[in-house]
């Protein structure tokens, strides 16, 4: 499928990866502004456009553009996935000059495991090490 690939907040439509995302078991009911505030937030995001102009991907960037980078939000409409999207947005943000010095990628993905190790992704190395906080998302 031809899709085109874009960078820059000022290209997003939100309004679609809104729409997207609150779909999404990880962000049900995400509202517009929680998805803006992070995208403005974000060292990098990407869209997968049609022809017409017609948003259908969505990815974004944490990174320090340094040595550390975690990609999340990844989303591709419904209509349009199993075309290799998800795949095309990771390699361009992967390959992306701002993050030519990241070497640490990280994401999370509960059952896109074959998605992501198709572009190099592994189970994390060291387990262990890491630790986190994770509390319930906050109601807005």
């Amino acid at each position: 499928m031809d899709v085109i690939i874009k960078d820059g907040i000022e290209e997003m439509d939100f309004i679609k990866v809104t729409e997207m995302l609150s779909n999404a078991f990880w962000c049900v009911g995400i509202k517009l502004d929680e998805v803006t505030k992070g995208a403005q937030n974000s060292a990098l995001n990407v869209g997968a456009f049609l022809e017409d102009q017609t948003q259908v991907g969505y990815a974004r960037v944490v990174s320090d553009k340094t040595r550390f980078a975690y990609i999340l939000d990844v989303i591709v409409d419904e209509s349009y996935r199993r075309n290799g999207i998800g795949q095309k947005m990771i390699n361009y943000i992967l390959s992306h000059k701002d993050f030519r010095d990241v070497y640490q990628w990280l994401l999370i993905t509960k059952d896109a495991h074959g998605v992501y190790s198709k572009v190099g992704f592994e189970v994390i190395s060291r387990p262990l090490d890491w630790m986190e906080i994770r509390n319930p998302r906050p109601k807005r």
